[in-house]
């Protein structure tokens, strides 16, 4: 298991943000891809910033109430016990909208070697 928050190198971009623990990191059985499950502590007032992933993540809320947040697609507003998917490439950003700290457990299929999340600047309203 590794916690972002440790003196270790972090995971990717939102390490400093979120309080991230990764719980398995596996070779995947599809060429090319690795599989990696976190679960990721947000607390209330605070989003992850708007991100990617080079693959899909397959989430589950935990604990708390969360806005997922997406460029080009409605927000979700998900509570514990909700599941989420987001494409490879997808800009979105968590919201943690409170009153409890959001716990989410994802599962990434991503591209091996390459960061599990990236910042990218969020596109300006119309």
């Amino acid at each position: 298991m590794h916690d972002s928050t440790d003196t270790q190198k972090p995971l990717d971009a939102l390490a400093g943000k979120l309080k991230r623990t990764e719980l398995q990191h596996e070779q995947s059985s599809i060429p090319g891809r690795e599989i990696v499950q976190v679960l990721t502590e947000i607390p209330p007032g605070v989003e992850s910033g708007w991100h990617t992933h080079p693959g899909e993540e397959v989430g589950f809320i935990v604990a708390g109430r969360v806005e997922m947040r997406f460029q080009d697609r409605p927000t979700l507003h998900l509570e514990a016990g909700d599941g989420f998917l987001i494409p490879p490439g997808t800009p979105h950003n968590a919201y943690d909208v409170g009153p409890e700290v959001g716990r989410m457990l994802s599962t990434y299929i991503v591209e091996t070697g390459k960061p599990i999340a990236s910042f990218v600047q969020e596109k300006p309203l119309r």
